[in-house]
């Protein structure tokens, strides 16, 4: 059970900080009407949210040449 509202708490500032940012836009088209004698109406909602795209990209970087010598060996000319 304490799980349970820990994982809606997460849920609850995640879409608060999604909100804040402006990532999340939540707009009430339609009010809710309490039912008379039949029917009602429930609140619709309009939500608008950010895309994200993830691509890749090819690129060649260049790296250096290290050489390692142990103490006491002659050094080497770099090629």
């Amino acid at each position: 059970m304490r799980a349970l509202l820990v994982l809606l708490g997460i849920a609850a500032l995640v879409i608060l900080a999604g909100m804040a940012t402006g990532f999340i836009s939540i707009d009430q088209t339609q009010t809710a009407q309490l039912p008379r004698l039949e029917g009602g109406q429930a609140p619709e909602f309009k939500a608008d949210v950010g895309r994200i795209d993830v691509g890749t990209e090819t690129k060649t970087v260049e790296v250096p040449s290290i050489q390692v010598q142990k103490p006491g060996a002659t050094p080497t000319p770099a090629q």
